[in-house]
């Protein structure tokens, strides 16, 4: 029962999750990219691209309808498993765009640097934090996967390949190398900031701590909680077996492990390593 309620609670957070960090994108997208006609890559762009060409047909409506059929060949080609979080995330992003747009009439930032930088922070960390979710915004995401699976094309390459030919397509309609500098401007930033969200998130730590009062400094960590492993050690210089524990924790739990060691044995030995990719009970879930 309780592994159960463990599991509802943590697809719940995901969910709730991903919804914080598309109210994020939109809230850029709509807020500062938009209204100074700023464009950049993904279906998003695209949608852009035609708002401003019409002047009436919503950001909203475009994305949604190129996303349905790609959601359609999501699921024949890649299966429901990959699409199911893709379709919440489209369905919410929709709704979420379509709202902001009718409220925001105008620009937060009328500045269009200003409004490019901010606009895209906020971009990249909405896709982040969705990603840290193991969730996805569709577009671009979906014809990357495609691609990669029947080319020789990564997925970085394919979506950075997609997403310059939407920014650059942007002087048909502007006829302005300044709009395709901010788009190009606002793909870098948000790129950076995805990447400093994600790692950020997953960075985790291995101690190692060499005591001879290892036991109770076992039982203090555990009680953070986090695991420990004993493993037997010798020294070769005394010739004397020793216990060492190794701890894998997250970043901002190291100062608090650090702490209770010094209080418990001052003289312990200990050596911290950042680590990347660390998977199971506490850390991030194995994804087949």
């Amino acid at each position: 029962m309780r592994k159960k309620l463990n599991q509802v609670y943590l697809f719940v957070k995901d969910y709730i999750t991903i919804l914080i960090g598309l109210s994020l994108y939109a809230l850029g997208w709509t807020g500062f990219l938009l209204p100074n006609e700023i464009t950049t890559g993904g279906v998003t762009g695209i949608g852009a691209l035609v708002f401003y060409a019409t002047g009436t047909v919503p950001i909203a409506v475009t994305y949604a309808a190129i996303n349905g059929v790609l959601l359609v060949l999501s699921i024949k080609f890649l299966g429901l498993k990959f699409s199911i979080r893709t379709i919440f995330g489209v369905a919410s992003l929709t709704f979420l765009l379509t709202v902001f747009q009718a409220f925001i009439k105008k620009g937060l930032v009328e500045e269009p640097f200003m409004a490019t930088v901010i606009g895209a922070i906020l971009c990249g960390a909405g896709v982040g934090v969705v990603f840290t979710a193991n969730g996805s915004t569709g577009g671009t995401d979906i014809i990357a996967a495609l691609i990669n699976k029947y080319r020789n094309v990564t997925i970085g390459r394919a979506v950075l390949y997609s997403d310059v030919s939407i920014i650059l397509s942007s002087y048909l309609i502007f006829h302005s190398v300044e709009k395709i500098v901010y788009g190009l401007t606002v793909m870098a930033i948000s790129s950076y900031v995805i990447d400093l969200v994600i790692n950020s998130d997953r960075q985790s730590v291995q101690i190692l701590i060499i005591s001879r009062k290892y036991e109770e400094i076992a039982d203090r960590i555990n009680q953070i909680p986090r695991g420990v492993t004993v493993l037997d050690g010798s020294g070769w210089y005394s010739k004397q077996p020793i216990k060492v524990l190794m701890i894998l924790a997250k970043h901002y739990e190291s100062v608090t492990i650090f702490r209770l060691v010094k209080e418990i044995d001052p003289n312990a030995f200990i050596s911290q390593s950042n680590v990347t990719g660390v998977y199971g009970n506490g850390f991030d879930q194995l994804k087949g």
